[in-house]
C-alpha cells in the first residue's frame, strides 16, 4: 500500500470524528490531527482503535504517542504492516 492509499484511509476513519468536514478535504500529510482538525485527544485514542482494526495492526502506547499529523499515523501504519 502506498502512501496516498494508507492517507486515504486514515481521512476516511477520520471523518467520523472531525466535526468540520472542510478540514479534511484541505488535509495533508502535515495536518495536525489535535490542532488542525481539532480532534480531542480521547477522539485521537478511538481513531488509533480504529485504525488498528482497519490496517490489521497493533500499535503500542508508545508509538500511539508519536502520532501528531496524519504523516505520523501513515508512516506508523507503514511501518506496522511491513
Amino acid at each position: 500500500m502506498t502512501d496516498e492509499q494508507v492517507m486515504e484511509k486514515v481521512i476516511d476513519i477520520l471523518r467520523g470524528y472531525v466535526k468540520d468536514q472542510a478540514l479534511l478535504e484541505k488535509a495533508t500529510m502535515e495536518t495536525n490531527i489535535l490542532k488542525d482538525l481539532k480532534v480531542n485527544s480521547a477522539r485521537l485514542v478511538d481513531i488509533i482503535i480504529k485504525c488498528e482494526d482497519v490496517f490489521g495492526t497493533t500499535i503500542d502506547d508508545d508509538d500511539a504517542d508519536r502520532i501528531a499529523t496524519i504523516g505520523d499515523a501513515v508512516a506508523l501504519v507503514r511501518q506496522k504492516a511491513a
